[in-house]
């Protein structure tokens, strides 16, 4: 019987080098590809090394494709333009579905792939997609925006395993120890320290402005809206203050934030558009993720046209235009949209 080929993302790091072996382990033919996606100075050097010792000792072919203008247009020129207009961006949720599973979906079919696979810990039945079992490295919320399409085509090895097992596996493996030891890769990959630091070579981050309260008063000064997303409390002035602000608003076109006390934080409804499901549905109550790091909590959706409208039957804080809402059932991705 003829072996199914699979394409397999590789980034240098543990998690995409530990999938190749499984792969291999597994029976299937394995090619490799290391994505050039971003052009931080240094970077491709590094890890493009690691990925070719990897796809060396595994005995994978190993390709590189040069997305970097792709990328910039599709996931870093949004980022920076969704700053400027006062949001708060999701990159990794774009780069899902343009780049490694959309640019590496098409890169699949030219060489012949049946199958694509990424180190991501999510799990897949081969129609939907689930929490991976390592609920601390689950990375389901940044793939609820790719096109269900695909989702047939998908492997990942990671999702019914824990970290600290892919960490041992390498560590066990003789020629592979320097895998386990490496350090984490940043959560956004072109970001080494702050997205300030980012924004800052690209628009003038550093314009100082007013800070208002609900009424619209005049309390403090800020050092740039861009620098601030909702729910911070810190790097602002308020003057006469005596407990905690937080930003509530964000106002790019006077470059003003306002600001208020935690509990004017809570949100109860939520409006969102461009809307990814997995399965159709109109109306229906579910539980959704308003941010990454955060617990699901249950909900009434309704969509209308483009847009959907969530009733949520507890208060979240500190909700953030641009962020995903990102359903679940269970550990089942229903998939979700953008929040404006």
């Amino acid at each position: 019987m003829e072996k199914k080929k699979v394409l397999i993302g590789m980034s240098g790091g543990v998690d995409s080098t530990v999938t190749t072996m499984l792969l291999k382990e597994q029976g299937y033919e394995v090619e490799g590809v290391y994505m050039k996606l971003h052009s931080k100075p240094g970077y491709h050097e590094i890890h493009q090394a690691r990925a070719q010792k990897a796809a060396d000792f595994a005995g994978v072919k190993l390709h590189v494709l040069d997305l970097q203008q792709q990328f910039n247009q599709n996931v870093f020129t949004p980022f920076v333009e969704t700053y400027k207009a006062g949001r708060t961006p999701n990159p990794c949720a774009l780069c899902n579905r343009t780049m490694k599973f959309g640019a590496l979906a098409d890169f699949a079919d030219k060489v012949g792939a049946d199958y694509l696979a990424t180190g991501h810990y999510i799990k897949t039945d081969g129609h939907f997609l689930y929490q991976a079992e390592d609920d601390t490295k689950d990375q389901s919320y940044f793939l609820f925006y790719i096109d269900k399409r695909i989702v047939p085509r998908l492997i990942f090895p990671l999702g019914e395993r824990k970290k600290t097992d892919i960490k041992a596996y390498a560590a066990s493996v003789e020629g592979l120890e320097s895998f386990a030891s490496q350090a984490e890769s940043s959560e956004i990959c072109f970001v080494e320290t702050t997205y300030a630091d980012v924004l800052k070579d690209y628009v003038n981050i550093d314009q100082p402005g007013e800070v208002l309260d609900s009424d619209g008063n005049v309390v403090g000064e800020h050092k740039g809206y861009m620098h601030y997303t909702i729910g911070k409390r810190k790097g602002f002035t308020v003057h006469g203050a005596h407990e905690p602000h937080f930003v509530l608003e964000i106002k790019p076109e006077t470059n003003q934030i306002v600001v208020g006390k935690k509990e004017d934080l809570e949100i109860w409804d939520v409006t969102i558009g461009n809307i990814n499901l997995f399965d159709e549905r109109s109306e229906f109550d579910t539980t959704v993720k308003l941010r990454y790091r955060t617990k699901a909590v249950p909900c009434h959706v309704k969509i209308e046209g483009e847009k959907a409208q969530i009733k949520l039957q507890e208060p979240v804080l500190g909700v953030a235009a641009g962020q995903a809402a990102v359903f679940y059932d269970g550990d089942k991705l229903i998939g979700g949209g953008w929040i404006e």
